[in-house]
């Protein structure tokens, strides 16, 4: 049997999961926090079809036929989004690297770049999903307005106060491997080997981003770019299904022969 057949369905096989990763990504243009996916690809085992030999009987060169591609992974590309200017106390943009830790439901942890966080019925910072934001900062029910410094501060004005209230204090997750989590939906990622373990640090340190008030960073998708990876991944395809269509032609004739 004709070893193509078989290597161009590899092909054809590897780009549907490339469309289908670009499309992901075009979908999600305008999903606040959103970090596009990127396909990774690697060749398949070789075997050797042929080896030559010198004068001597010395091995001088051999042939080696591949069996295709393969999707080695896809894995999420942070590079920052543009930040929207909203003016509202709660919308938290991250200025360079950096997650927001989380709670989930069942206590585990989260890590996400979305910082459109709103007040519960408690006074705690949520996600618009209610997952809590740790270390949990709570705001005062009779608070007059909250602010929020590049490093992390949370400050409250309450009534019969001068000053403003200092009520906690955000902290900021960085990895040392960010491509490695693992995405959960919702813009939510855990943590894998791959990444490595969660560094809690103070915004502003070394390596770590600064929060910005009153800001949102949208997606990081750039329409032109994910276009033309679009129509290389078609025509990529569509050449894997010629060499089918070539393959089958080639069995045709050989079919024929007696004839």
């Amino acid at each position: 049997m004709i070893d193509s057949l078989y290597i161009a369905a590899t092909g054809m096989n590897a780009q549907q999961t490339n469309v289908d990763a670009i499309s992901n990504n075009l979908a999600n243009v305008n999903t606040v926090g959103f970090k596009k996916s990127r396909v990774k690809f690697e060749d398949l085992v070789y075997r050797e079809v042929a080896r030559s030999r010198g004068l001597l009987g010395a091995d001088v060169d051999s042939l080696h036929s591949g069996s295709g591609v393969a999707v080695a992974g896809t894995g999420k590309v942070f590079t920052s989004g543009e930040f929207k200017k909203t003016d509202q106390p709660y919308d938290l943009a991250i200025r360079g690297q950096g997650f927001f830790e989380v709670l989930l439901t069942d206590g585990s942890r989260a890590y996400t770049r979305t910082g459109a966080f709103q007040v519960n019925k408690e006074g705690m910072l949520t996600t618009s999903q209610g997952y809590t934001l740790n270390p949990a900062i709570q705001v005062p029910n009779d608070a007059i307005s909250v602010a929020v410094a590049e490093d992390g501060t949370v400050t409250a004005q309450v009534p019969n106060e001068a000053e403003p209230v200092e009520i906690g204090h955000i902290e900021l997750a960085t990895f040392v491997n960010a491509e490695g989590l693992k995405p959960l939906g919702d813009n939510l990622y855990l943590p894998t080997d791959v990444s490595g373990d969660a560094n809690l640090a103070k915004p502003g340190e070394p390596g770590v981003g600064v929060l910005a008030q009153g800001f949102l960073e949208s997606s990081n998708v750039k329409l032109t770019e994910e276009f033309v990876n679009l129509i290389v991944a078609q025509r990529a395809y569509e050449v894997n299904s010629k060499a089918i269509q070539a393959s089958d032609e080639m069995l045709s004739i050989a079919n024929n022969l007696r004839r």
